[in-house]
């Protein structure tokens, strides 16, 4: 077994440098970097410090603090389009994100999603996943179709029968576009089967963004134990860049889409508890590496978030791999939204 409580006390460090000194209130990154406004109040930084709260198991928080990470939010949302922003990502995804903190702290956005509306009716849903770049962007552009799937699951509004008969169109369009050779999304986009695809990494991190949607519905995959094949060819060499060894979320993409098929098929058992485990096991050596008081992806809240959330997935599926104070805790076991 081995203990990471290290890491995790490393982490509520960069959380306490992010804090702007006030309730609810970070900055994204808690060192000095390229990025403009590094320094500055972040949907990110406030998003997930409650993420990394939640995941490490500081939970829950004081009272003061829920009502300022609310407060905090809330300001940040553009009461005429329901939308949040923030300059490295799609706004699907920055308010999917946004939502999904509050989500767990009980609380929703103050506005309406209006931007959203269209995409919230069934014909509108297809239009949007039909549209996205499958093909060249399958990874970034997945932000929009899980990001959107979060917001009218979290906070559209919906009643009853209009959230199934929109939900329904969403799923019927994405478990058709599964490809059945590498279980994976989209079928006709894929290396070999389209002319300038994305590496296979980008179509499985783009994937996982569906998986976590579908694990929140109870949605069965289609083709799991091709899904566990191709994650498990990704492993040697570098067919999956940053796996096991960067601060960020592909490790997490990788491991949720291995456990996560597993449950549903049994295909491969062993190699895949094997090779998650090796994977995982060469991620904390990577992160122990690390200078965690000045390295700039360990000092990125978001990218913080991802790494601890691929642990938690890792000692949730491996019971005896990783050892904490307090279990870590997936916040899309809870959410459809990461």
């Amino acid at each position: 077994m081995i203990d990471v409580q290290d890491l995790v006390g490393s982490a509520l460090g960069v959380m306490d440098r992010c804090s702007l000194g006030t309730p609810g209130r970070y900055r994204r990154w808690g060192v000095a970097c390229a990025e403009a406004g590094w320094d500055a109040l972040n949907p990110y930084g406030v998003a997930d410090a409650l993420n990394l709260l939640y995941t490490l198991s500081a939970w829950p928080v004081p009272e003061d603090q829920r009502r300022g990470f609310i407060e905090t939010l809330g300001g940040m949302q553009d009461p005429a389009t329901g939308l949040f922003h923030e300059a490295t990502h799609h706004a699907y995804h920055t308010t999917a994100h946004c939502i999904a903190a509050l989500h767990l702290v009980g609380s929703r956005p103050s506005h309406g999603l209006v931007a959203m509306g269209e995409d919230a009716m069934p014909d509108g849903v297809v239009r949007r996943l039909e549209g996205l770049d499958w093909v060249e962007g399958p990874w970034g552009q997945s932000h929009q179709g899980a990001g959107l799937y979060a917001s009218v699951k979290l906070a559209m509004g919906l009643d009853r029968e209009a959230e199934r008969v929109w939900e329904d169109a969403y799923f019927d369009w994405v478990l058709a576009a599964f490809d059945p050779e590498s279980g994976l999304l989209r079928r006709g986009c894929l290396p070999g089967q389209h002319a300038g695809s994305a590496g296979i990494h980008a179509h499985m991190a783009g994937t996982f963004h569906y998986l976590f949607c579908m694990e929140s519905a109870r949605v069965p995959l289609p083709y799991p134990e091709r899904m566990i094949d191709t994650c498990l060819a990704m492993k040697p060499g570098n067919a999956c860049p940053g796996l096991g060894c960067s601060v960020g979320f592909i490790t997490v993409d990788w491991v949720y889409c291995l456990t996560r098929a597993l449950r549903q098929c049994g295909h491969r058992f062993d190699e895949v508890r094997a090779a998650v485990r090796e994977v995982v096991t060469g991620l904390v050596t990577y992160l122990r590496g690390l200078d965690h008081a000045s390295d700039v992806g360990f000092n990125d809240l978001h990218a913080l978030f991802g790494v601890f959330c691929a642990l938690a997935e890792a000692q949730a599926a491996l019971p005896g791999l990783l050892r904490t104070d307090r279990p870590l805790r997936l916040v899309l076991d809870v959410r459809p939204f990461i």
